[in-house]
């Protein structure tokens, strides 16, 4: 099945996909107690704009190059430096998406904004603390009546059609998709598709997106149009080392000229971050209502803790460190060099300790960043997590810093850095110095 193009709030970005039926799971309990997904409040940055627009504490401008997209990027807070275009067919307005016309992203750390030339709408997505990924659209076209005040509307259950499957980690959230793109956009489904994050190897990265930035001898699948007749499918060579889109599409038309390789690579971690995060949360959730539910039932003590809700947390809790740490991250075999203007701003968003130093440092020249612990620990879904989730993470990630962990699954994080990771967080995430203090000289 695919998301249906006739509804205007069905998916999001090019990170929201077309599905097949083959990876669409049946929908899980995220809509019951205690999760609530779509009856539960939410305080995420799109719910706060559109409640400040229904008010008509702000309103919005409207231009006639893309409509409210300006104006929307800058009550969000979204830099236009992160723009990343994609030209496969994978998302709601099919119809207008090609490689002459591809769709832009847009993102910072918990919001998307999807937009396509003469499109219907404008796509929004925010993470909220507590519920994860929800979906909106604002319709584009200007009215006079809204004094610009244009309506968002929240999606109903549509989005979530595609996105709490697999490939979101059974939760509602994000995911970028590499395809085999044909001549207009459709991708070949029969040449398959690969879900990307930051341990994929750059050889299966970008099908179906502009990518502009250079990566040396390195190849990735942008750029390129497949031929599912041809071996390979791909001219990964032709796609390789551009810095221009000039020949590609009328790049006047977008808020940025390119597509930036830096900007994707961080889309990549960010996406499946963000899923891992919901999915400790609920997780944790649920464990907690159904201790609650059994303790009721058996008599027992109203804050005892099962078994089973410690194996669960320890689980998301593994699935959720493993993530944040970059274990198992691709290596790059050579530097990758981006736009230093999306780099300026990324780096400006980031805490820095008392040395100046920030988990939004980049190194590109072996892995995305100099110190890999990803900045989403301070992003408001982290710092939301269920008590007893993050002090699991927290506990174990200050047994890892400290070299009290000798399970293997770190051994990518030398000892320097180890001790830097643990200095910057130490200065700035709440509570952690004490963490670290606590854990030197145990073991797991």
């Amino acid at each position: 099945m695919s998301c249906s193009p006739v509804r205007p709030f069905s998916v999001l970005v090019a990170l929201f996909c077309l599905c097949s039926s083959s990876t669409v799971n049946a929908q899980t309990d995220y809509d019951g107690p205690p999760i609530n997904y779509q009856s539960a409040p939410v305080d995420d940055a799109v719910a706060r704009l559109k409640d400040a627009l229904d008010r008509g504490e702000r309103t919005l401008q409207w231009n006639d190059k893309n409509g409210w997209l300006s104006s929307i990027l800058d009550a969000l807070n979204v830099p236009a430096e992160s723009q990343t275009l994609v030209f496969s067919k994978t998302s709601l307005q099919i119809s207008r998406i090609s490689p002459r016309r591809p769709r832009a992203l847009y993102f910072n750390d918990d919001v998307y904004v999807g937009w396509v030339q003469s499109g219907d709408v404008v796509e929004l997505s925010a993470v909220d603390p507590q519920q994860g990924a929800i979906f909106y659209t604002i319709r584009q076209q200007p009215d006079s009546e809204s004094a610009g005040r244009p309506t968002i509307t929240r999606d109903p259950g549509h989005c979530n059609v595609c996105h709490a499957s697999s490939r979101t980690q059974n939760v509602p959230g994000f995911l970028v998709r590499s395809t085999f793109p044909g001549r207009d956009g459709t991708p070949h489904y029969s040449l398959g598709t690969k879900t990307t994050d930051h341990t994929t190897p750059i050889s299966d990265r970008f099908g179906g997106w502009y990518v502009t930035g250079t990566h040396g001898t390195m190849r990735h699948n942008g750029n390129a149009i497949a031929d599912e007749d041809a071996t390979p499918a791909i001219d990964r060579d032709q796609g390789a080392n551009r810095t221009s889109l000039d020949e590609f599409i009328d790049v006047d038309r977008y808020a940025a000229p390119g597509s930036d390789i830096v900007a994707l690579m961080v889309l990549e971690h960010q996406s499946q971050l963000h899923n891992a995060i919901t999915k400790a949360n609920y997780e944790a959730r649920r464990a907690a209502h159904q201790d609650a539910v059994m303790n009721k039932l058996l008599g027992r003590d109203a804050d005892y803790v099962s078994e089973s809700h410690v194996r669960r947390i320890a689980s998301v809790g593994d699935n959720l460190l493993d993530y944040l740490l970059f274990a198992d991250e691709f290596v790059l075999t050579d530097p990758v060099i981006g736009d230093v203007k999306f780099q300026d701003k990324f780096l400006s968003r980031g805490k820095t300790d008392r040395q100046g130093r920030s988990l939004r440092e980049f190194d590109l020249r072996t892995r995305i960043f100099k110190y890999p612990c990803s900045y989403l620990i301070h992003s408001d879904s982290y710092q939301g997590l269920p008590t007893r989730v993050r002090d699991y993470v927290e506990q174990r990630l200050a047994m890892i810093l400290n070299g009290q962990d000798e399970s293997g699954d770190f051994d990518h994080l030398d000892a320097a850095t180890r001790q830097a990771i643990g200095q910057i967080l130490a200065d700035t995430l709440d509570g952690f110095a004490d963490k670290l203090a606590e854990t030197v000289g145990t073991s797991r």
